[in-house]
């Protein structure tokens, strides 16, 4: 599959381009390239998509500063990529749709009623539906495919989701005569516009329910649950989403469904924190195990376990890092890191026996610290008399 072209370099702006400058370069592209004036022509057709996703992208701030961050694998959301934004797909009713909504009427300059016609199922798509999963570190570690049963409406089974009642059909809009749509022309000095607006008795469908389905009250579609596969790659973070296309609503009528977008939270682990790629785990000495040195076993996200070397002398704080032993990188390859951070435990219950042998020890020249503000270098010279 080809790479993609640079989207700045397709709508022929620079990175430092305000949302007007984007919105000003995309019109002016779309309205050479719009399929209504270049008829046939599939050469316009694939640039205007082209101009139409890249706008898209570079109109919306977050977007925006994905790509600017990542580059296509910060926006795309199919196989190979994870941004949340699913432009793998993008088609033309999605380019039709981008310019009808920022430039509704605009359009009319070309006449004709093909955009109207093509975008007629659009109108009629079911709402999109959001779910949050809660993963494990674990999970997102490793990857995962969950099951969720999602409540959802649904294509009607009595009707099959026409909307008519069984033994039934649609019939074709006597007003619109199956075109769904309504022209008005008028002339100005510019030339002559048509302005196409949805049928007002079929709501631009291009037919009629005369007997609704009495399950359905003719919308063809009715509540119901469903169970969905989503596939979790590893390395996902919270607030990520993963898109499921068709998996929402059904439309009325036999619409198009929409999609569902599967929002991503993180559990809270007993033994780790996450801090972007990278994994924390708190490790506890005792003053011995700091002071002289020892070797600990400790535990690893998905890997088992470890054992870790203490050096003598080890502080309180000091961090430890086991390289690869983290968050696999989501679209860059490789892994995180596991971070131990050393804390030195103090006791809180003694008894008199250490006590006592606490006190000796606290007695001894290197057990005490260094003045505020004296190095260990200042306070070996104080002692040496340097």
């Amino acid at each position: 599959m080809a790479s993609k072209r640079d989207y700045y370099e397709i709508l022929g702006v620079d990175r430092a381009a305000t949302e007007d400058d984007v919105k000003k370069a995309y019109r002016k592209l779309a309205v050479q390239y719009h399929p209504d004036k270049n008829p046939g022509n599939k050469s316009a057709e694939e640039k205007f998509k082209e101009i139409s996703e890249a706008y898209e992208v570079l109109r919306d701030p977050h977007k925006k500063s994905k790509y600017d961050q990542f580059g296509h694998a910060g926006v795309d959301g199919g196989a190979g990529g994870f941004g949340g934004y699913d432009f793998q797909g993008f088609d033309l009713s999605d380019a039709l749709r981008t310019f009808m909504r920022d430039f509704a009427g605009f359009e009319d300059v070309f006449g004709g009623g093909g955009t109207a016609t093509r975008l007629r199922a659009e109108v009629q798509r079911g709402e999109d539906l959001q779910i949050r999963l809660k993963l494990t570190l674990e999970e997102i570690a490793a990857g995962t495919e969950k099951k969720i049963k999602i409540k959802s409406i649904q294509k009607c089974s009595t009707c099959g989701g026409s909307g008519a009642e069984k033994g039934t059909s649609k019939k074709v809009c006597p007003r619109c005569q199956g075109s769904g749509e309504q022209r008005q022309v008028r002339r100005s000095l510019f030339g002559q516009f048509v302005n196409i607006t949805p049928c007002s008795q079929c709501q631009g469908e291009g037919y009629i329910v005369e007997k609704p389905c009495p399950t359905c009250m003719g919308q063809g579609r009715s509540k119901g649950e469903s169970t969905i596969n989503v596939r979790i790659p590893a390395g996902v973070a919270a607030g990520n989403y993963i898109p499921i296309q068709g998996a929402g609503n059904a439309g009325p009528k036999g619409g198009p469904s929409g999609n569902v977008f599967v929002f991503i939270d993180e559990e809270e682990h007993p033994l780790f924190r996450r801090r972007e790629d990278d994994i924390i785990f708190e490790l506890p000495l005792s003053f011995p195990q700091a002071a002289l040195g020892a070797e600990v076993e400790i535990p690893l996200l998905v890997e088992g376990k470890a054992n870790l070397k203490v050096p003598a002398g080890t502080q309180s704080g000091k961090v430890f890092r086991l390289r690869g032993k983290g968050i696999p990188r989501l679209h860059r390859g490789g892994k995180g890191d596991q971070l131990v951070r050393v804390t030195v435990w103090v006791p809180n219950n003694l008894n008199s026996d250490e006590k006592k042998l606490l006190k000796e020890l606290s007695a001894k020249e290197n057990l005490q610290p260094p003045p505020p503000g004296k190095s260990f270098v200042d306070k070996l010279r104080d002692v040496l008399g340097l």
